[in-house]
């Protein structure tokens, strides 16, 4: 049985295969049009020596073509252990050649803005939501740096406004009365369960999502919703407790939230 060193080596030698079929292909489809002109032109002399090169010609396209269908090295039971356990060092390792930095965290690969899980079952994986099935190492590390220099899609203003709602409601159940701009923390680990109450929806924005959002709040602003009640993630003992919310930054450092305030004061 052969053995390959990672995804990005076997892809690259079916690629070659696939290659050579394709030249060898073009050389069939070259030596069958000379025929077909010297038809057209009642050419006998030409109809003959083209036909005395279809055997040869052939045989280096069946050549060709098993050897591209024979490419591919590894059987499913071996794609899928790799996927489960390698295939994530391999991206890490082929994206640092790129000068992208990858960060591997329980179990999903950041590199920031974009959330990447592999799907093992799928022979795919996951980017910010979306099935992505073309998983060769060196190209996916492309796809992720394009990702960095794209206009960002999230809206830190509506993410915000939601939060901000969600956080009000708690605010009221939790002390009737006082209003949400009174400034109480409330841990982020409640905010994120309301917020993905619908059956499925923890699944479709998990606690990365939620985490990577934070960061992006927090970073980029704004910092105040549109009735001007101010945001702020407190560093508190919660920081050592469960419920903690993590993302890992374009600079590698670890970002940690655990529970968020509003002020209507700032």
């Amino acid at each position: 049985m052969r053995t390959v060193n990672g995804f990005e080596q076997a892809f690259e030698d079916v690629e070659r295969a696939a290659g050579a079929a394709v030249v060898s292909a073009q050389g069939l489809v070259s030596l069958a049009k000379k025929m077909q002109k010297a038809a057209r032109e009642g050419n006998v002399a030409a109809i003959k020596r083209a036909r005395s090169g279809f055997d040869a010609v052939l045989r280096e396209v069946s050549q060709a073509v098993s050897g591209a269908a024979d490419s591919w090295p590894l059987p499913e039971d071996e794609e899928l252990r790799y996927l489960e356990d390698g295939y994530a060092e391999e991206l890490c390792a082929v994206a640092e050649v790129l000068g992208l930095n990858v960060y591997e965290r329980d179990g999903k690969l950041i590199s920031y803005p974009s959330i990447v899980r592999i799907l093992p079952g799928d022979r795919a994986v996951r980017v910010d939501g979306k099935r992505v099935a073309a998983i060769r190492p060196s190209h996916l590390a492309g796809l992720l740096l394009k990702n960095q220099s794209k206009p960002a899609r999230f809206r830190s203003d509506r993410f915000l406004e939601a939060i901000y709602t969600v956080y009000a409601e708690i605010v009221r159940e939790d002390a009737a009365g006082r209003a949400a701009g009174d400034g109480p923390v409330v841990p982020l680990a409640r905010i994120y369960k309301l917020l993905t109450s619908l059956p499925g929806a923890s699944r479709e924005y998990d606690r990365t999502d939620f985490a990577r959002d934070l960061f992006i709040l927090e970073a980029e602003g704004p910092r105040r919703t549109r009735k001007g009640a101010a945001v702020a993630f407190p560093a508190s003992t919660g920081t050592r407790r469960s419920g903690l919310f993590t993302f890992v930054g374009p600079d590698g450092q670890e970002a940690r939230y655990y529970g968020i305030s509003f002020t209507a004061d700032g």
